[in-house]
């Protein structure tokens, strides 16, 4: 059998860091922070441990085109999304990405939904 491609098992990967990140994420957001931090980083966790989930269920196998196109859309509104409300909760930052990740949180959702319906 040959090796799977490497962007599926990259997608899957991130998927797994993402989800282990956000425990610890989760972890500090309810021991280490308090009020506004506290609550964007518990939601930051909680949209990275639900995404990472998603990634390494939908990139497993040799996905198709539009299957691994909603991974890479889900991946990179993982990051912009978890990510801006992290980077705000710890150091400050404006939440300005959010927005743009949670586009493509649904779109990557919608093509999901698209790719299940062709199969």
């Amino acid at each position: 059998m040959a090796p799977a491609p490497r962007l599926p098992r990259l997608l899957a990967a991130g998927g797994a860091l993402a989800c282990g990140l956000a425990v610890g994420l989760g972890a500090y957001a309810s021991h280490g922070l308090d009020g506004e931090a506290a609550r964007r980083a518990g939601l930051a966790a909680l949209f990275a441990f639900g995404h990472g989930l998603a990634l390494q269920w939908l990139a497993r196998g040799e996905p198709g085109r539009l299957r691994l196109l909603a991974c890479v859309a889900l991946a990179l509104g993982l990051l912009l999304f978890a990510g801006s409300l992290a980077g705000a909760a710890f150091f400050g930052w404006p939440t300005r990405l959010a927005p743009a990740g949670g586009s493509l949180l649904m779109l990557g959702w919608l093509l999901a939904a698209a790719d299940h319906l062709r199969s």
